[in-house]
């Protein structure tokens, strides 16, 4: 599976404990569309495994019911590691486009 900065950025919030949508879009600071779509593709790969509250919770806070992602084992694993090599190219990327400096 490719792994976008998006996507590490889902990840990681997921690691830090952010369980529904909106929560992830507050942690990553992106998009609706651009969560969701990661949150169903990582669903679908097994990484993600996803619950809807029970009804009465959300009529009682009178909202609908939100849906909860978690990291499965395997998705732990691999967002720790997709995390680690997406920092690693962002690294290389900034280390390719900064000037360099003339030694005297």
């Amino acid at each position: 599976m490719r792994v976008t900065y998006p996507t590490a950025l889902v990840l990681q919030a997921l690691l830090e404990g952010h369980h529904h949508g909106f929560d992830i879009m507050d942690a990553t600071e992106l998009p609706s569309g651009t969560v969701y779509p990661i949150l169903r593709r990582l669903d679908a790969e097994g990484l993600v495994r996803s619950r809807w509250e029970r009804e009465g919770v959300a009529r009682r806070e009178q909202r609908p019911p939100r849906r909860y992602y978690e990291l499965s084992a395997g998705g732990a694993a691999f967002a720790r590691e997709a995390i680690l090599r997406v920092r690693g190219e962002a690294a290389r990327e900034s280390g390719r486009l900064e000037p360099r400096r003339a030694e005297n």
